[in-house]
C-alpha cells in the first residue's frame, strides 16, 4: 500500500484550506472597525453660541527684530536666549578697531584746524591793528593811497581766512562727532525692558544690512493672542464679549481672555493648524486678546484653540 496520499486528494485539501482562509478574511473585513480614539481629547466650547478659531500667542509689543545700522564683524555677544534685559543693556558689539583709528585721525585733524584758527585770529588782529592806524588819515597825506589800500585789503583777506578757519574747525568737530557716534552705534543696546527670544549672531560673524533679525526680543507685561476668525463668521463677531483659550494637548488648561482691540482688515490665513479638513484659501479677521502669562505657563508662538461668545 502506498505511503503517500493520491495527488487529487492533496489538491483537494489545499483548495479547501484556501477557500476557508478566504472566507474567514471576507467575514473579518465585513465587520465594523472600532473607532480610533484621539490621543488627546479635543477642547470644547463653554458657550452655547460661539465662534471658534485658532490663535497664536504673541508678545504685547509684538516680536521686535533688532538689527545693526552699521556693518562689521561681531566682537562680543552679551546676552543669551531667555535673558531678561533692561532698557539700554548691551546686546552685542561689533569690532571697533577701525572706528577707533578713525577717531584718532579726526582728533589730529581737529587739532591742526584749531592751530590754523589761532594763527588766522592772530593774522586778523595784526591786519586790523595796522588798518586801524590809518583808516582815519586816508586824505591827510600821512600815508600814500597805495599803502592805505594794501592795509585795507590785508584786513579783508585776514577776515576771510579767519572765517574759513572757523568753518574748517566746525567741519572737523562734526567729523569727530560722527566718528564717536559710529563708535556708539557699534554697541547695540536694548530699546526696552524685554526678554530675548532668539540670538542669531556669534563672535566672528559678519553683520550685513539685511532683513534677518540679529536678535529677536519681546517686551510687555502681558501676552496677546491673535485669533483667526473665518471671514464667513466675521459678521457674527462682537467686541468685548467673553472669550477663552485652550492650550493644545490638554483641554483642562484654559485661559480667560480680555479683549484688547480688533484689526479691521481681513487678511489671508497664515497660521495653519494642520487639520485634514482645514481650508487654506480663506481670509480671516483678527481680533487680539490679552492674558497674564503668570497665570499659566505658555510660550510665544504657541498655538491655542479660542472660543468667543456671540449673542
Amino acid at each position: 500500500m502506498s505511503k503517500f496520499l493520491p495527488l487529487h486528494r492533496v489538491l483537494f485539501i489545499i483548495a479547501f484550506i484556501g477557500l476557508s482562509a478566504g472566507a474567514l478574511m471576507s467575514i473579518k473585513d465585513t465587520q465594523p472597525q472600532p473607532i480610533s480614539q484621539p490621543v488627546v481629547a479635543p477642547s470644547f466650547s463653554p458657550y452655547k453660541n460661539f465662534i471658534a478659531g485658532s490663535g497664536i500667542i504673541e508678545a504685547q509689543t509684538d516680536n521686535i527684530k533688532i538689527g545693526s545700522l552699521l556693518t562689521g564683524v561681531v566682537d562680543e555677544v552679551f546676552v543669551d536666549v531667555g535673558h531678561h534685559v533692561q532698557k539700554g543693556d548691551k546686546l552685542f558689539r561689533l569690532d571697533a578697531r577701525q572706528v577707533l583709528a578713525d577717531i584718532d585721525i579726526k582728533k589730529t585733524q581737529l587739532m591742526e584746524a584749531q592751530a590754523n584758527l589761532r594763527h588766522a585770529k592772530t593774522t586778523f588782529q595784526d591786519a586790523k591793528d595796522k588798518f586801524d592806524l590809518v583808516k582815519n588819515i586816508e586824505n591827510n597825506g600821512s600815508i600814500s593811497k597805495e599803502e592805505y589800500i594794501i592795509r585795507r585789503n590785508n584786513l579783508m583777506i585776514a577776515d576771510t581766512n579767519l572765517k574759513i578757519s572757523e568753518a574748517v574747525v566746525k567741519t572737523n568737530e562734526a567729523h569727530l562727532k560722527a566718528s564717536r557716534l559710529n563708535l556708539e552705534l557699534l554697541t547695540i543696546t536694548s530699546p526696552m525692558e524685554c526678554i530675548i527670544l532668539q540670538v542669531n549672531v556669534h563672535p566672528g560673524e559678519f553683520v550685513a544690512n539685511d532683513l534677518n533679525p540679529l536678535v529677536l526680543i519681546a517686551g510687555g507685561t502681558k501676552y496677546h493672542i491673535r485669533v483667526d476668525i473665518d471671514e464667513n463668521d466675521a459678521w457674527r463677531f462682537k467686541e468685548k464679549t467673553d472669550a477663552i483659550a485652550y492650550l493644545r494637548g490638554n483641554n483642562e488648561l484654559k485661559i480667560p481672555l480680555h479683549f484688547e482691540y480688533l484689526e479691521p482688515y481681513v487678511v489671508p490665513k497664515r497660521n495653519l493648524t494642520g487639520g485634514s479638513s482645514e481650508r487654506v484659501d480663506v481670509r480671516v479677521l483678527q481680533p487680539l486678546y490679552s492674558f497674564d502669562p503668570k497665570l499659566i505657563q505658555t510660550y510665544i508662538g504657541q498655538q491655542v484653540d479660542v472660543y468667543i461668545e456671540v449673542p
